[in-house]
């Protein structure tokens, strides 16, 4: 089956999900006109205009909902027991939403109990949806045990390990999913005993030409004991396709994944299934709103100090108020970084350099804005477009990138979310004066990294704030 194919299925499991809102909001509407009205017919239901105005929208409100906090993707992945689980969590949720801003004042409930159209709203939209979830999810399942569903599968290993995970999954329910488009050498002095089943297609210095030619889908790693130091590399270079590639690895690796990558759940008995999802989608529009929020309070409320800043940096030298440097952000778009200036004019004019504590070309009153980080207060127009966020990794120009890469080609995976105005490497380790302080300050950034949620990013302003008023700020 095709990607088109499976995007059509998803389209329709989208569409059921909307049919079952509807049913659900038709039915629920139904039995509340009938306490108003018991001996009313079938017309007096279908001329309220209420009930075509709930129909119009409250099904695409549940839509909504999915699309945040549920999981819209490929449903061949979907697990029937997490999407039970989802799928009560968010009903219960949406239904406390709808009786809030719907129900609470709807004239029905003189005749009964809040709690009575609460729970009957909420059995009749989880009972319908999870059935007709499940239901849909059976004949998937059956699809891919009958093969007519298959994923381009590779494997990573071609020794012992691999042929027995080879052959474990060809002797699986679902062993026809995989089409083995055949296997990458890990380790050139080996015998490779799978070649004897599926092809060798290369070395691991070819992996990423070989995902993108032969449109990978799967990645399997079944790498030998010997070899788990080649572990991190393979997973850094699988880390940039981590939007549309699967990756499972053998459950014999968990002691070295631990805490470097998160578990989402075994796949059957062989596999353990790599989530490399950085934060959940509603978390990420979570983090943007308070981005946008926070940034609009401060910049109103700060808006006499952003002046007095502005003439205390005009009068402190020659040159420009603001000053825009050109930094990497996220997916390796440039953007200009914006700073009231705190150096002297042209202070560049012989290449990129970074600063230090005793650099002459900062001016007297750009030390004091340093020191308070008060250089930085602009860049709160950059979170307002979007290129940058409150907390991130700090963001660095590409004459750097391209030295730190050169020493720690990890550094990649920042660049795949917002840089920040402030970030755990700046309040743990503060600037970076030189190329080995950076690679100090990424061990950090890589830890908040792994480890990015809204509670982080609240921690991490909280002590940068202490950091402010402490003035240590350089």
């Amino acid at each position: 089956m095709n990607p088109g194919q499976r995007q059509i299925e998803l389209f329709i499991y989208r569409f059921l999900d909307w049919f079952t809102a509807c049913l659900a909001w038709f039915l629920f509407f139904v039995y509340r006109k009938n306490l108003e009205n018991p001996n009313a017919d079938f017309s007096y239901f279908l001329t309220d205009p209420k009930l075509w105005q709930g129909l119009l929208l409250i099904p695409i409100g549940w839509l909504l909902l999915y699309s945040i906090f549920d999981k819209y993707s490929d449903i061949y992945r979907f697990s029937r027991w997490s999407t039970l689980k989802r799928t009560f969590a968010i009903s219960f949720v949406g239904v406390i939403l709808l009786f809030f801003t719907v129900l609470m004042d709807d004239t029905s409930n003189i005749y009964t109990t809040y709690i009575n159209p609460f729970l009957r709203l909420f059995a009749l939209h989880f009972s319908l949806t999870a059935a007709v979830r499940m239901i849909y999810l059976t004949y998937s399942k059956n699809r891919l045990k009958a093969g007519k569903v298959k994923y381009n599968t590779l494997i990573i290993g071609g020794d012992k390990n691999a042929v027995d995970i080879y052959n474990e999954l060809q002797a699986k329910v679902y062993g026809k999913a995989h089409n083995f488009i055949g296997f990458i050498d890990s380790n050139g002095n080996t015998v490779n005993h799978l070649v004897k089943e599926i092809p060798l297609i290369g070395k691991l210095t070819d992996l990423s030409l070989i995902i993108d030619e032969m449109n990978v889908e799967e990645v399997i790693i079944a790498i030998e004991t010997s070899e788990h130091n080649k572990l991190k590399n393979i997973l850094d270079v699988l880390y940039d396709y981590s939007d549309r590639l699967l990756v499972k690895i053998i459950p014999d690796m968990y002691d070295i994944m631990l805490g470097n990558v998160q578990l989402t759940h075994i796949y059957g008995t062989i596999l353990i299934e790599v989530d490399q999802e950085i934060m959940p989608r509603w978390e990420m529009m979570v983090k943007r709103l308070i981005d946008l929020v926070v940034s609009i309070i401060v910049l109103v409320i700060l808006s006499p100090l952003y002046l007095y800043i502005a003439i205390r940096v005009r009068f402190s030298s020659t040159g420009p108020i603001l000053y825009s440097q050109a930094r990497i952000g996220k997916n390796n778009k440039a953007f200009q970084i914006l700073k009231f200036r705190s150096m002297a004019e042209n202070a560049e004019k012989n290449g990129p350099q970074l600063s230090h504590d005793e650099d002459p070309r900062i001016t007297k009153w750009g030390k004091v804005m340093r020191k308070w980080r008060l250089d930085e207060l602009p860049q709160l127009l950059n979170v307002l477009k979007g290129e940058m966020s409150l907390v991130g990794p700090r963001p660095e120009r590409q004459f750097y990138i391209d030295q730190i890469m050169e020493k720690a080609p990890h550094y990649k995976h920042l660049l795949k979310i917002r840089p920040g105005i402030t970030s755990w490497g700046q309040v743990k380790y503060g600037y970076a004066s030189n190329l080995d302080q950076m690679l100090q300050r990424l061990k950090y950034d890589i830890i908040y990294l792994e480890n990015m949620s809204i509670g982080l990013d609240i921690k991490i302003l909280f002590y940068t704030i202490l950091v402010l008023f402490q003035g240590k700020g350089k």
